[in-house]
């Protein structure tokens, strides 16, 4: 008798609730009598084609480039002495070096070079330095003069100007 009773129970309830929304039933069914609207077809998909990766025989442009002088070069005449001993400040770039006082000896002028690593050197005309065969050209009490070599994209050898200045006791240009 108790299943009857919750079987009815359970039957009115659901009648009960059917009726409350049928303004929402109205509205889908004006909805479906409407335009449809037609769906786009996909866009056709195109086929794999594979890629051959050929630049294995290339020279990698984030490796520096071996410095060979170039035999039978029509252009310049300029290149480096390759077989001359290096000296201690060919080791940095020129522009971690810096000049942090001179002395002069006799007539001569000497530029002292402080290197990054803290080390100090004596430098005058003749002396190379910096990693662009850098030769220095001149010492004055409050800059060194140097012509570096360079290689341009063609492999021709080309002379560059550059200098060191004096720097005062803060680290800046004197």
């Amino acid at each position: 008798m108790k299943r009857g009773v919750f079987i009815l129970l359970l039957g009115l309830l659901l009648t009960a609730c059917s009726e409350q929304f049928q303004d929402l039933k109205d509205f889908v069914k004006e909805s479906e009598k409407g335009p449809r609207a037609r769906v786009e077809p996909l866009p056709e998909v195109k086929p794999y084609e594979p890629f051959i990766y050929s630049a294995f025989d290339l020279p990698d442009p984030f490796k520096p480039r071996k410095i060979e002088p170039i035999k039978g070069a029509g252009g310049s005449k300029l290149q480096p002495d390759l077989n001359r001993r290096k000296e201690a400040l060919e080791a940095y770039p020129l522009e971690n070096l810096r000049m942090v006082g001179t002395l002069e000896r006799g007539k001569v002028i000497y530029a002292l070079i402080k290197s990054p690593d803290n080390n100090l050197f004596r430098v005058t005309t003749g002396n190379y330095m910096g990693q662009n065969f850098g030769l220095v050209t001149a010492v004055t009490e409050s800059s060194l003069k140097l012509k570096e070599l360079v290689q341009d994209s063609t492999g021709d050898w080309t002379e560059r100007d550059s200098s060191l200045q004096l720097l005062d006791d803060q680290g800046g240009k004197k």
